[in-house]
């Protein structure tokens, strides 16, 4: 991911399709057929039937939209901070809705001062008003670069947490950190 980032819902979306690139049909990938980063079970999900290489970029955006931002609350972790957002929202693409929401929830609560800035939140991976209200807190009190940096290093724990259990993901373990971990 880049260090600039984004400030619209669609530009967002756009980064991240750039960096799952087109079409893939890795024999390590658990998710099969693949392009923009949506498996052929999510596409058909949704509705497209074609072969997926040739399914049309504005199937992914739709997918992207109501399978990912519109369940992390996009547009309100949007208007907090655009870059809690792409972050956030690239690893509910990579790693899925829940574990994004994990993620985000764990670390507000490793940052909250002692429940100073916010009363602890429950992980349960939803990222609701309670976590949105936690994630104003702590915008509020802090910069958003270290909860950054804290959601970068969870994630990347989770990456080496996969290549120990499955070690046909080390076939995307480099990529999976030169593109989406920014420390």
């Amino acid at each position: 991911m880049s260090e600039t980032y984004a400030t619209t819902r669609e530009g967002i979306i756009a980064d991240v399709i750039g960096i799952e690139g087109g079409y893939s049909n890795h024999s390590d990938d658990s998710g099969g057929a693949t392009k923009f980063g949506v498996t052929e079970a999510v596409a058909r999900q949704y509705g497209y039937k074609g072969d997926m290489t040739a399914m049309p970029q504005d199937v992914a955006v739709y997918v992207y939209t109501k399978e990912y931002w519109d369940k992390i609350n996009g547009d309100v972790i949007l208007k907090l901070s655009p870059n809690i957002a792409m972050e956030v929202f690239d690893t509910a693409v990579n790693t899925g809705v829940h574990r994004a929401g994990m993620f985000l929830q764990v670390c507000l609560n490793g940052l909250n001062n002692k429940q100073g800035f916010y009363d602890d939140i429950e992980a349960d991976g939803v990222i609701g008003s309670g976590t949105l209200t936690a994630l104003g807190g702590y915008l509020t009190h802090r910069d958003s670069h270290v909860l950054l940096k804290l959601l970068n290093c969870v994630q990347g724990a989770f990456y080496l947490s996969l290549v120990e259990q499955r070690e046909k993901d080390e076939s995307f373990l480099y990529g999976w950190v030169a593109n989406r971990i920014q420390i």
